[in-house]
């Protein structure tokens, strides 16, 4: 195994080198100047979120959708993997997760756009799409959209799946001492009883433990960082400092490279918000929508609320946790670093924490689970669907007794080449993205059916 983790190491160090992170934040820069900053128009996409939509194609409502993305999207990325970025890159890190995030948000507005765009209608009824459709029908790629799907395939396996249910089987076996392969036991009988439904059943259990999750987490954060008020400024100021700047970093952290609070900060909040991977597109395609631009803008506040919010808020109680008590956390990282945080709040702490990742870690591999089987069935058909379930449940236990930086490092590497075929989709079929938002945000025909859908 230490071998398998160095060169896994030494992968990502080229696969999250310089040429990915222009890559990345580059798409993100450019699809914002060119959609006219779609970040300003968040207030609308949480209005349509939230909003039912009648008489539109699709198999789930537009907030199952959003529901089932948002489950996969908040996951122990939003907790363990924050304070992996921070412990690795520094508190710098947390500013280029929260910007990763910001200007991320066109680029899950662009993707998912594209997915509802270019998707199919089987003989069924049903609904497919995500970026390997787009590749296919979009700029007549389909060996492009086979890479993309071989790639989900197996990044399903990391980013959705093994990394998820080995951060709460370590938290568990830390704070109760529970054997991992009890946590990995009971987690993997949970997710069979959910995935065989497919996603309806899916859908249906994202939209009662997503609302949850995120309030109580929310609310939680907001009780431990009172405890911490007098550190939130103190905070916010290292932060800002340390990303740019390799001297600011103090106070119980130990100091890293600018370059490596990029890296780590990008890495983190692709991992967390997964704008630019191509994942959340494959399920907003499935979503009822009169035209691709609502369902876009929905699928957008996906990355505000996993990021803009829930990251920003794990980053200020980690780096207050540590500024108040630095002694405490030296060579500490990820679960166990989270942990120490939140345990120095007495009875709010640890019940956050526990609650949290269990929902979020839970709710994620249900999500990705769809991505995973959409992928699988686009490269093998239907008949691969029930062999692909029985290996994902299978995977929960493998991930549960697996060790934290192998299993990290393996999520690293799939996220990276998962994301690049569909980069160059959003980048190509870019003009495609400005014609509809002109057609249906910009002239104000946002409830306007789309003549052309399927």
């Amino acid at each position: 195994m230490a071998t398998v983790e160095s060169y896994l190491n030494l992968i990502n160090g080229y696969l999250w080198g310089w040429p990915m992170l222009v890559l990345l934040l580059g798409t993100h820069l450019f699809l914002t100047i060119r959609l006219r900053f779609i970040q300003r128009h968040i207030g609308l996409a949480i209005k349509l979120s939230v909003t039912k939509e009648k008489n539109a194609a699709g198999d789930v409502s537009p907030f199952g959708a959003l529901s089932t993305a948002l489950a996969a999207t908040i996951g122990t990325g939003n907790i363990v993997g924050v304070a992996t970025a921070i412990a690795l890159g520094g508190p710098g890190a947390v500013l280029w997760m929260w910007l990763t995030g910001v200007f991320g948000i066109a680029t899950k507005y662009a993707e998912a756009l594209l997915a509802v765009k270019y998707r199919v209608k089987t003989s069924s009824g049903t609904m497919l799409g995500g970026p390997m459709y787009a590749l296919e029908r979009g700029l007549n790629a389909k060996w492009l959209g086979v890479v993309f799907c071989i790639f989900t395939t197996i990044a399903a396996f990391g980013i959705g799946n093994t990394v998820q249910a080995n951060s709460i089987a370590s938290l568990v076996k830390e704070t109760l001492n529970v054997p991992v392969w009890v946590s990995g036991v009971i987690l993997t009988a949970l997710t069979a009883m959910v995935i065989l439904g497919g996603i309806k059943s899916i859908a249906l259990a994202c939209e009662v433990l997503v609302p949850f999750m995120a309030i109580f987490y929310i609310v939680g954060y907001m009780v431990i960082l009172a405890f911490n008020f007098h550190f939130i400024v103190p905070a916010i100021v290292l932060i800002s400092k340390s990303a740019f700047s390799a001297r600011a970093a103090g106070g119980g952290f130990i100091g890293a490279t600018v370059m490596m609070a990029v890296r780590y900060g990008v890495a983190r909040g692709l991992f967390s918000n997964e704008s630019g991977l191509g994942s959340a597109p494959i399920v907003a395609a499935a979503a009822q929508t009169k035209n691709p631009v609502r369902q876009a803008l929905i699928s957008a506040t996906g990355t505000f609320w996993d990021t803009v919010v829930i990251c920003a808020m794990t980053g200020l109680v980690l780096v207050t946790s540590v500024l108040k008590h630095p002694a405490g956390f030296e060579g500490l990282n990820g679960a166990s670093l989270t942990k120490m945080a939140f345990s120095a709040i007495p009875v709010v702490g640890p019940v956050v924490l526990m609650v949290g990742l269990f929902t979020f870690v839970f709710s994620t591999i249900l999500g990705w689970s769809y991505y995973g089987e959409k992928a699988v069935e686009y490269l093998l058909g239907k008949k691969s669907i029930l062999p692909y379930r029985i290996a994902w449940v299978a995977a929960v236990y493998v991930g549960s007794v697996q060790t934290l930086s192998l299993v990290w490092g393996f999520a690293d590497a799939v996220n990276a080449l998962m994301a690049i075929p569909n980069l160059a989709a959003v980048l190509l079929l870019s003009p495609v993205i400005v014609r509809e938002t002109r057609t249906y945000l910009w002239s104000g025909h946002i409830d306007r059916a789309d003549e052309t859908a399927c």
